[in-house]
């Protein structure tokens, strides 16, 4: 089962926002870190697993994960159009507008300011 998901930024400020953008839509909350540490995490409105983004610890320079991608559970698919709309919004990249991917799931796939990729989802069953 999964506790949290961390992310590596190269500028923990400049990141800030597009997270928390993100986090405010799903209604996550604060609860790690701050921007005067080297991370920030946030946890679902019920306690699911949360996402943090953090400099590596190494102090080696951030890269993305190839093949890598933290998935985000929507509400509903009107959810996932305001999700991607936001990271748009707030600096991020397509790589894959809302809609249907097959018969029940639908979602919207996005890339963070440093290239990280995301995506926001629901099933419709």
């Amino acid at each position: 089962m999964i506790a949290y998901a961390t992310i590596g930024v190269s500028d923990l400020k400049r990141a800030y926002p597009f997270y928390q953008a993100l986090a405010d839509e799903l209604e996550a909350q604060h609860f790690l870190g701050s921007l005067n540490d080297s991370f920030i995490a946030w946890v679902g409105p019920n306690h699911e697993p949360g996402i943090g983004i953090t400099l590596p610890y190494n102090g080696e320079p951030q890269t993305v994960g190839n093949g890598m991608m933290i998935a985000l559970a929507a509400k509903d698919p009107a959810q996932v159009d305001r999700l991607y709309d936001i990271a748009i919004a707030q600096g991020g990249s397509c790589e894959g507008k809302p809609g249907p991917r097959g018969d029940n799931f639908y979602a919207a796939y996005f890339r963070d300011l440093d290239g990280n990729k995301l995506n926001a989802f629901v099933q419709t069953v």
